[in-house]
C-alpha cells in the first residue's frame, strides 16, 4: 500500500493501522458500489409512474446515522490506541541518543557512553559519492529500546527514517522525543523532511542497526578513538 517494510516494532503497528484502514475503506466502498449497481440495474426507469419513496423512513434514517458513527468510532479507537503505543517512551530505555540538527547536517550524542558522532557540512565542490562518505553515522542496537531527544540550533528540521514509518520535528528551543525498538539489522538513509534552506535535500545521515554485541564493540571503538583524539589536542 505504498509503505516501505518497517524495521521497528512501532513501524509495524503503523503499517497494520494503515492496511486496516484501507481494508475498511475498500469494504465500505464495495458496499456502496454494490448498492449503486443494484439501484441502476433493478430500479431504472420503466415508465412515467413514480416509484415508491422512502423519504422520512425512520429505520433507514437511523441506519444512515448509526453505521457511519460506528465506522468512525472504530477507526478512532484503533488510531488513538496505536498512536499512544507509538508515542510511548520507556522510563529506562536501553540507549539514549541526543540528536542535534543544524543547517545542513546532524550530530548524534550518546550521553550514557560519552560518545559523539560529529556532523558534516555538505560540500558543493565534491561529488555526491564523496559527500556520502562523510555523512554522519547513527548506530543503534537491534531488539533494544532507543530513545531519541531532538533539538535544533537554528531552524526547524525534521528527523525521518522512511523505514521507521515515523518522523518528528526538530525545533530550536524545544526538545522533542520518541522511542523505537529496531527489529532487523541493516543500513538505511535518514533525511530531514522539513524544508530548511539551500541544502535541505542533502541533509542526510546513515543509520546502522547492528546486533547488541556489535553495538558494544562500536561504542568501545568510538570511546577509544575520541579519547585518543582528545589526548592529541592537549
Amino acid at each position: 500500500m505504498g509503505f516501505p517494510n518497517p524495521i521497528t516494532t512501532q513501524g509495524a503497528i503503523t503499517l497494520s493501522l494503515w492496511q486496516g484502514s484501507w481494508i475498511a475503506g475498500l469494504l465500505v466502498g464495495a458496499v456502496v458500489w454494490g448498492m449503486i449497481l443494484w439501484a441502476v440495474i433493478f430500479h431504472r426507469k420503466r415508465g412515467d409512474k413514480l416509484p415508491p419513496q422512502v423519504r422520512y423512513n425512520m429505520p433507514i434514517e437511523i441506519l444512515y446515522t448509526v453505521v457511519p458513527f460506528v465506522l468512525i468510532a472504530v477507526l478512532f479507537y484503533y488510531t488513538a490506541r496505536d498512536e499512544n503505543t507509538v508515542d510511548a517512551i520507556p522510563s529506562n530505555p536501553a540507549v539514549t541518543v541526543d540528536v542535534v540538527g543544524f543547517q545542513w547536517s546532524w550530530e548524534f550524542k550518546y550521553p550514557q557512553y560519552n560518545v559523539i558522532t560529529d556532523g558534516y557540512m555538505w560540500n558543493p565542490a565534491e561529488t555526491t559519492a564523496e559527500n556520502e562518505k562523510t555523512m554522519p553515522e547513527l548506530v543503534i542496537p537491534e531488539g533494544e529500546s532507543v530513545k531519541f531527544n531532538l533539538t535544533s540550533t537554528d531552524v526547524i528540521h525534521a528527523f525521518w527514517v522512511p523505514e521507521f514509518l515515523f518522523k518528528r520535528d526538530v525545533v530550536p528551543g524545544h526538545e522533542n522525543s520518541f522511542s523505537v525498538t529496531a527489529t532487523k539489522t541493516g543500513t538505511y538513509i535518514g533525511h530531514c523532511s522539513e524544508l530548511c534552506g539551500l541544502y535541505h535535500s542533502r541533509m542526510l545521515f546513515t543509520l546502522k542497526i547492528v546486533t547488541p554485541a556489535q553495538f558494544k564493540t562500536w561504542i568501545a571503538q568510538e570511546q577509544a578513538s575520541q579519547k585518543t583524539a582528545s589526548g592529541s589536542t592537549q
